[in-house]
């Protein structure tokens, strides 16, 4: 998901962006439940899952097997209004939580396939729903 949320009004230059949360779902949870899971475990937030942004294709090392030797993946993009930032969550020792207006945002994400899910997915979202 995208974690979001606004400094001080609702404009949408105004908005200021987490770091897109990835992770797996387990099969007891569906998509928009391991979305919630994730912004809590990785960045330590906790708010309301908001649209559907988009499926985002990308491959990935960590899991190529028998059954998909490329490796490919297929994320689902949620937009997550954030209300509350916890001061202790499961990996804060290994990630940090770091507020960015959205060309900082943009600027920092670390695939294109992430790059692309902020840009032309949750910015043309968030200007459809101002």
């Amino acid at each position: 998901c995208i974690p979001f949320r606004y400094r001080s009004s609702n404009e949408a230059d105004d908005v200021k962006f987490g770091k897109v949360v990835e992770g797996g779902w387990e099969n007891d949870e569906t998509v928009e439940e391991a979305a919630v899971r994730e912004a809590i475990e990785e960045a330590g937030v906790r708010g309301d899952l908001m649209d559907f942004i988009g499926f985002y294709h990308f491959k990935s090392k960590t899991h190529q097997d028998e059954f998909s030797p490329e490796g490919l993946c297929k994320a689902a993009m949620f937009a997550l209004f954030v209300k509350e930032e916890l001061n202790s969550w499961p990996e804060q020792s290994t990630r940090t939580r770091n507020w960015l207006t959205i060309p900082k945002a943009l600027q920092s994400c670390r695939h294109e396939w992430m790059k692309d899910a902020l840009e032309n997915g949750f910015c043309k979202w968030l200007a459809q729903n101002k």
